[in-house]
């Protein structure tokens, strides 16, 4: 059986990320009549592009703007984009915050209101509660980004600290009718979750988001603990009158992109196993666990035989400990490569479905049996770079990062395990 197993690698990650583009998946959740007037509002790294789509198909008036992140945008006529900074804001998101708050507070029962929201949407749509500071969140989301905090729990301290996320910016919205379509980028696809949930109710608490600060041991001024002390900083919760004309579809998933990659598998003849769309953790750990499926699979056949392909998505996480360069797939493949050593048949492939593994230039990382061999001669040592979570600086040196550039969508992490026969 000839495969050429980067190529197909290559494959799956494109035909998941397709199944994740706003084109031709926004038509089935908007109203009936589509010549009626509306204004569209939104955040996310898939902002520009859902905004694009929407201006295509939309008869009646349009306007209104979104926010995505710097390279992440569109060509739009009639919906203005912004672009602003991920994973830490900068004051163009909260510039844009403060217009989006001003542009719906004025309307009325009669108006229809669009949001768009994706993955990133929280950092990008960053409007400080009363007596913050861009500065603040700044800071705090620094020291998330590097704790090892999961998503959920950076987003509820991220709507605690806000003026427009937790349900706020559906609140100012109200009377108006507003219409929510979001593209997943989290484990089990909660709506209270995708961006920090500017336009649901949200179930979890001040006290909550200070005890996940105090759990990583994150610093804060007195007056931002002050602030989340206060009843003043609860979020919008489930049965306020606020929320009763708000409704939310999801326009795409990690499980679509899986789906899609699987379908394709098959078609090449090769056995697809989904592991799940919302597999957590740090990333070395959980790339263990898939090494040991993989070794598994060559040793025994089991859980199934090659040719096959082991696929998973979700979201893990890198508790920053050295000073080197990479994100989380990247790392994820590091440690995965440290794992396998190299076991012939086996390759594999993971990156960021947005185009950007964290904050760095590529995608993710590609490994292959001849790309252990070739870093022996280069004398690498993954397990130094490991240690100085510098997965990056690994994989540039052995030309195995996967670039793509922006891809505009997001539905978060692609891994593809591909095992080849004998």
């Amino acid at each position: 059986m000839d495969i050429n197993a980067e190529a197909v690698l290559r494959q799956l990650f494109d035909t998941a990320v397709a199944a994740a583009l706003p084109k031709g998946n926004l038509a089935a959740f908007l109203p009936e009549d589509t010549r009626q007037k509306a204004v569209v509002i939104g955040a996310g790294k898939a902002a520009a592009s859902m905004a694009a789509e929407l201006d295509s198909i939309w008869q009646g008036e349009l306007s209104g703007l979104v926010v995505t992140r710097y390279e992440h945008g569109a060509d739009c006529e009639r919906i203005e984009i912004i672009e602003a900074a991920h994973p830490v804001p900068d004051d163009a998101g909260e510039r844009v915050g403060r217009r989006m708050m001003e542009l719906v507070s004025s309307l009325g029962e009669d108006d229809l209101v669009i949001c768009l929201l994706s993955g990133g949407g929280s950092s990008l749509l960053s409007l400080p509660a009363p007596g913050l500071t861009l500065a603040d969140k700044q800071a705090v989301n620094k020291a998330l980004l590097k704790s090892g905090a999961a998503i959920d729990e950076m987003n509820c301290v991220r709507k605690h600290l806000s003026a427009i996320k937790g349900g706020r910016l559906a609140a100012a919205v109200y009377p108006a009718r507003l219409i929510t379509l979001g593209i997943s980028d989290v484990p089990g696809d909660e709506p209270t979750v995708i961006a920090s949930g500017p336009t649901v109710a949200d179930p979890t608490t001040s006290a909550q988001a200070l005890a996940i600060l105090d759990n990583y041991g994150i610093e804060v001024p007195d007056h931002v603990r002050a602030w989340l002390q206060s009843p003043e900083s609860e979020t919008i919760k489930p049965g306020d009158e606020r929320l009763s004309r708000a409704e939310f579809h999801m326009v795409a998933t990690p499980q679509d992109a899986l789906d899609a990659a699987a379908d394709l598998a098959m078609s090449h003849d090769i056995t697809p196993l989904v592991l799940g769309d919302c597999i957590e953790g740090e990333a070395r750990e959980v790339a263990k666990v898939h090494a040991a499926i993989a070794k598994q699979v060559v040793k025994c056949g089991q859980p199934i035989s090659a040719p096959c392909v082991i696929l998973s998505g979700g979201e893990t996480t890198v508790t920053i400990k050295g000073n080197g360069r990479g994100g989380r797939n990247s790392e994820f493949m590091l440690s995965l490569f440290n794992e396998l050593k190299g076991l012939s048949r086996v390759y594999a492939l993971a990156a960021d479905t947005d185009g950007i593994d964290g904050v760095e230039d590529n995608a993710g990382a590609l490994i292959t049996p001849e790309l252990y061999r070739r870093a022996e001669q280069a004398g690498l040592q993954a397990e130094d770079y490991l240690a100085n979570n510098d997965s990056y600086g690994f994989f540039a040196q052995l030309d195995s990062l996967v670039d793509t550039g922006p891809t505009r969508t997001n539905v978060n992490d692609f891994r593809a395990i591909l095992i080849l026969p004998e």
